[in-house]
């Protein structure tokens, strides 16, 4: 075990009397800080960037490990994570309308399993809040240069849009943020928002990547699937990727299932919400490794659930992956993963 795992993440789980979004909150507030801070994030950089680069979908990657989206929602701590090692940073999920998210507590870990429940429910300060906040940190417009690394915007559709207007809300999202974006991903999978899987239906799905492709102005659209889908389903999906020019897909988003826990962790399992991490390893990669041989090989895939250290990383890259992103790995094993699966992949 290294620091982080014997001290530093010991204190974070103690934060808030054991709360996981106080600890959350508390460790974005930090870095948050730590953005502003241009010697300390030089140290860091020294010590965890890791240059591996690869270009997927036409956008150049620092190294292929990216910081999945829900860590920072709201793009308040942008500078530190190239920092930390990342090679790129997904804010989001972001909704048009600013929404609060489910009650809380709605974050918690089963630690024996090293997993994360979680029903947050796209919280977050909205599209032109995001836009706002990003063009006050001054991060250059897309294609200008002068990035530390790419920039993926999620988008999610609001809870208070009907789901016929799925496509409008998702729109106006994507143009609010469009001059900022390296990618957005559309997320119809999270399961934390009434009704929202159900996008990943054939009609609803073209209607919206539809609408999205006529409006991206260049920018590289990703669709997120949900682990829990059939293989059927999936293939429907890629077929409806394919009829819109899809960049590429996130494989996968967080599952209702609740296989692989520990004993010792049954009743946080009977909390509702979205389960990752280690109990999703193994699905994830064969999600990826369906989506691979489904495609033929030609739609970039960026793997994630699951990675909690370089091994899961290469299985996800063997099965088919280009990129792979962390959030529960990152949880539970602190920053030096992103820099370990960097440096295995070079």
């Amino acid at each position: 075990m290294g620091v982080y795992e014997r001290v530093a993440r010991p204190t974070l789980f103690r934060l808030g009397g054991g709360d996981a979004e106080a600890a959350h909150e508390w460790t974005l507030r930090r870095l948050a800080a730590l953005s502003g801070r241009p010697t300390l994030l030089a140290a860091l950089r020294r010590r965890y960037a890791v240059a591996a680069p690869r270009t997927v979908f036409g956008v150049s990657f620092a190294n292929p490990v990216g910081l999945a989206a829900g860590v920072d929602k709201n793009g308040l701590a942008l500078p530190a994570w190239p920092a930390l090692g990342f090679g790129f940073v997904e804010v989001g999920t972001v909704t048009r309308h600013a929404q609060p998210g489910n009650d809380r507590p709605r974050l918690f870990r089963l630690p024996a399993s090293e997993a994360v429940i979680n029903r947050m429910g796209f919280n977050n300060a909205g599209a032109s809040a995001l836009a706002q906040r990003l063009a006050a940190t001054s991060l250059p417009l897309r294609g200008a240069g002068g990035r530390p690394v790419p920039l993926g915007v999620s988008l999610g559709k609001s809870k208070v849009t009907p789901l016929e207007e799925a496509a409008g809300d998702y729109v106006a999202s994507l143009k609010e943020l469009r001059g900022y974006a390296d990618y957005v991903a559309v997320n119809v999978s999270s399961p934390n928002t009434p009704g929202l899987r159900s996008l990943q239906d054939r009609s609803h799905l073209a209607e919206i990547l539809g609408e999205l492709a006529a409006n991206a102005d260049g920018v590289p659209i990703l669709v997120k699937i949900a682990p829990d889908l059939t293989e059927p389903a999936i293939g429907e999906v890629l077929e409806v990727c394919g009829e819109h020019g899809v960049a590429g897909v996130i494989a996968t988003n967080t599952t209702l299932a609740r296989d692989g826990l520990a004993a010792s962790d049954a009743a946080r399992a009977a909390e509702a919400g979205g389960l990752s991490g280690r109990p999703l390893t193994g699905r994830a990669r064969e999600v990826v490794a369906f989506v691979h041989r489904e495609s033929g090989g030609r739609l970039p895939i960026v793997g994630v659930g699951g990675v909690l250290d370089p091994d899961d990383a290469t299985r996800l890259f063997d099965a088919g992956a280009s990129l792979v992103q962390l959030y529960t790995g990152f949880i539970y094993r602190g920053p030096g993963l992103a820099r370990a699966i960097a440096r295995a992949a070079r």
